[in-house]
């Protein structure tokens, strides 16, 4: 069994942790803060070629085929390097959920339109499949549609969507024929300036910040026909082929997060010093260190099993799971570890230690909850 990287896959993550940590952090705090979201970061990312890592050549980017691995740890590494979690957890969300189901379901129309420009950041895309109704019950959702001449027409809300405030498309899940259950569900590209179709303000929460949520609203929408993704009734089928990336690279992200909060745990624990000592030296602390250690590479082991799976066809269903659960749990464990360690400063938020915790606190609700997850894992084993 090798647990090794290529030499390659390892300088890149290093090149992507230097860009990171060089143009990215400035101005965290302010974002933060001011839940205003970065930009220029966004195109840095684009010009560097993060959003390029999930799609090939032909579509904007960097190698002739995606190469999963390669890009899972870039994106661990840009996780590492970028201070505010929140722009990571936005490019994932374009890069996994909206480009990938367009590279491997959409027609060439549809690839030539959305993949270059969001690869070179000019198109910023969102996922909407959460409704006010349909949350862990995704196949409860109540966005209507109409099959018309020449398309469809849609009428309801979706809740709760990643970067839907400054969307240029939104990929939009509904569900067309309900008696069908999730074999009715079909996918629409519905651009901005679509008659019929708006976006509300963002809407304040409590951590990763620097990423617009908010809802999408249709009435009497029309969608044309070539606006369709693959063919009627494929939606699910597109969820659950995008979700399993979704899920890897987001996760590798927070794992990037993790190993920068140890590493700075572990510096402040030798810095700082109480009863004439360094607090490393006390059990309590060191003890803690060494459970978020634990957390982070056993979180590691998973994330890389996962994508390798992935990588090589296999279904991850499993796996994709127990990593959603795990890393996502573990990530808010270690926070609050890490906040106990820094002691009171660290409740304060120009320290920037409980800002992790905020950030972490999403993991464990968006892109499935743990309850969701654990009820996944019972049933793959049988139960």
């Amino acid at each position: 069994m090798d647990f090794s990287w290529p030499a390659e896959y390892l300088a890149f993550k290093d090149k992507t942790i230097q860009f990171a940590q060089r143009e990215l952090n400035e101005g965290t705090a302010e974002r933060d803060e001011n839940q205003s979201f970065p930009q220029s970061g966004w195109m840095k990312c684009a010009d560097f070629g993060i959003q390029g890592l999930a799609l090939p050549k032909a579509c904007g980017g960097s190698l002739e085929e995606v190469d999963f691995l390669r890009a899972l740890l870039a994106m661990e590494g840009l996780g590492y390097g970028c201070e505010d979690n929140g722009l990571p957890f936005a490019l994932n969300a374009q890069m996994w959920t909206v480009q990938t189901p367009i590279l491997h379901f959409g027609d060439e129309q549809q690839k030539k339109k959305y993949l270059l420009p969001m690869a070179k950041g000019n198109l910023i895309g969102s996922h909407a499949l959460t409704e006010p109704a349909a949350g862990s019950d995704v196949f409860s959702m109540e966005l209507k549609v109409d099959k018309v001449d020449d398309g469809y027409v849609l009428n309801g809300q979706k809740h709760l969507i990643t970067l839907a405030p400054v969307c240029d498309v939104a990929l939009v899940f509904a569900n067309a024929n309900p008696k069908l259950g999730r074999w009715g569900i079909s996918a629409f590209l519905i651009d901005k300036g679509t008659p019929g179709f708006t976006t509300s303000a963002k809407k304040s929460k409590m951590g990763l910040r620097s990423v617009p949520i908010g809802d999408l609203l249709f009435e009497d929408c029309f969608i044309p026909e070539e606006n369709l993704l693959g063919k009627v009734g494929m939606g699910f089928s597109i969820l659950n082929h995008s979700l399993e990336y979704d899920r890897c690279c987001i996760l590798a992200s927070q794992l990037g997060a993790m190993e920068r909060q140890l590493e700075r745990v572990i510096d402040y624990a030798k810095k700082r010093q109480q009863f004439g000592q360094p607090i490393g030296n006390f059990q309590s602390v060191s003890n803690r260190i060494a459970d978020m250690k634990l957390r982070l590479e056993t979180s590691r082991l998973l994330l890389y099993k996962t994508a390798w799976l992935k990588k090589n066809g296999d279904n991850a269903m499993l796996e994709a799971a127990l990593l959603k659960l795990q890393l996502s749990e573990a990530f808010i464990t270690s926070s609050l570890d890490a906040i106990r360690n820094f002691g009171g400063r660290s409740y304060l938020t120009e320290n920037g230690v409980e800002k992790d915790l905020r950030d972490a606190v999403g993991g464990v609700l968006y892109a499935g909850t743990s309850d969701i997850q654990r009820n996944i894992i019972a049933k793959l084993l049988g139960l």
